[in-house]
């Protein structure tokens, strides 16, 4: 089996201030820095304008950078947009492409996830493709079919393992406090690990996050899952405490 290391992504969505986000971002990387080496990389997304602050903020210790989203194009008139260039400079490393909220309240669809994910590659970043069924879908035993047409749409051409992390998060575990039980996520994680094995070069070392009110309480069940390569966290990001346990729950 190939090495993977251990990923833990905070979401921040739309919450925090530049004080707050700095607070949060020192916090923890501080944290990081005393802690020495560590089993995991520790990631955060903060919303656009906080970007260039956190960044700077954490630019000496080895607290990663990542965007919510990016735009399909790199300049030009598109007014509202933000570029994977513009990413990059405000020193990001990842970028979350095709969360749930996006797809929902936004109507992304999987060719438009794929286009943001190639042009996120195009400048070197790492795209961390969101997949997900409703609970509708689950009830109705389209889970994996859902899944499958998903990764098959939304993972572009030339994706790899060293260029793109997938995250399942089941939509109606986010942010409602239901969490899929070990085996739903066991199912899941190997069930996505087959249909990369078509998809993706060197689909072995493709990182696989959980997605779905994770939080310290179940942190350890959750990443000891065969798969499991780390998480994508929501609400528990925006606490210290709560993002740094998660984080410490990995060994």
């Amino acid at each position: 089996m190939a090495q993977r290391r251990t990923l833990i992504a905070g979401n921040w969505k739309m919450n925090g201030r530049r004080a707050d986000g700095l607070a949060l971002a020192s916090d923890l990387a501080g944290r990081l820095k005393g802690a020495g080496e560590v089993p995991f990389e520790l990631l955060v997304c903060p919303p656009f304008p906080l970007l260039f602050p956190v960044g700077e903020a954490i630019s000496d210790s080895p607290l990663l950078l990542g965007a919510q989203d990016c735009a399909v194009k790199q300049h030009g008139a598109h007014t509202g947009d933000v570029s994977a260039q513009m990413l990059v400079d405000a020193g990001c490393r990842f970028v979350i492409v095709g969360h749930s909220e996006r797809r929902q309240d936004h109507a992304e669809g999987d060719a438009l996830i794929a286009a943001k994910a190639a042009a996120a590659h195009a400048e070197g970043l790492i795209a961390i493709v969101c997949v997900g069924e409703t609970e509708a879908e689950r009830d109705a035993g389209q889970a994996n079919a859902v899944v499958s047409r998903q990764l098959a749409g939304s993972l572009p051409a030339g994706a790899t393992a060293a260029n793109t992390v997938v995250a399942y998060e089941p939509v109606w575990a986010i942010g409602t406090g239901k969490t899929a039980t070990p085996q739903d996520v066991a199912d899941m994680h190997a069930h996505i690990r087959a249909e990369l094995a078509g998809k993706v070069d060197a689909a072995d070392g493709v990182r696989i996050l959980y997605g779905g009110s994770v939080k310290p309480g179940n942190a350890a069940e959750l990443m000891a899952v065969p798969n499991v390569d780390g998480a994508l966290v929501g609400g528990a990001s925006l606490k210290a405490d709560d993002f740094w346990a998660i984080a410490a729950s990995c060994r």
